[in-house]
């Protein structure tokens, strides 16, 4: 009497290698989106950063010549092109600081700056405008305002 050798699948089914592929591709679509999320938000953070040190770039000019700045000689509307620099220490700051936004924040039209002072310079307000369209947390246009004492 022959024995009945029962046969056992071993390995998988194409349908399961299927499968598995596809679960597999959908985690690594979600991995890149999430990649180029953070880079888009880095970019973002970067420019912030950015705008920080800028402001206390111009603060720190205005108070090493606190005479101006008390004078007023320092109150820039919103301004989005770069200056002409001068033979006074005042232009010459308006145009680096101005300049200093165009590098580090894009050579936009949208990119400006704005200092605001009181009446003998107790309290000076620096603005920083900037298009941030790349990032991914709201609105493109993109605000910072630092007010100090001088």
């Amino acid at each position: 009497m022959p024995q009945r050798l029962s046969h056992r699948q071993s390995g998988f089914t194409l349908l399961e290698v299927l499968i598995a592929v596809l679960v597999l591709g959908v985690g690594m679509l979600g991995a890149a989106a999430l990649q180029i999320s953070v880079m888009k938000n880095n970019q973002s953070s970067f420019q912030r950063t950015q705008a920080v040190m800028l402001s206390y770039f111009m603060l720190d000019a205005m108070r090493a010549n606190r005479a101006d700045a008390a004078s007023e000689n320092y109150d820039l509307t919103k301004t989005c092109t770069v200056t002409a620099a001068g033979l006074v220490l005042v232009d010459n700051d308006k145009h680096f600081w101005l300049q200093a936004l165009k590098d580090n924040l894009g050579n936009a039209a949208t990119t400006c700056g704005e200092i605001d002072c009181a009446p003998g310079a107790t309290t000076c307000t620096v603005r920083i405008y900037w298009n941030d369209e790349r990032g991914t947390g709201g609105s493109a246009s993109q605000m910072f305002e630092t007010s100090t004492r001088l």
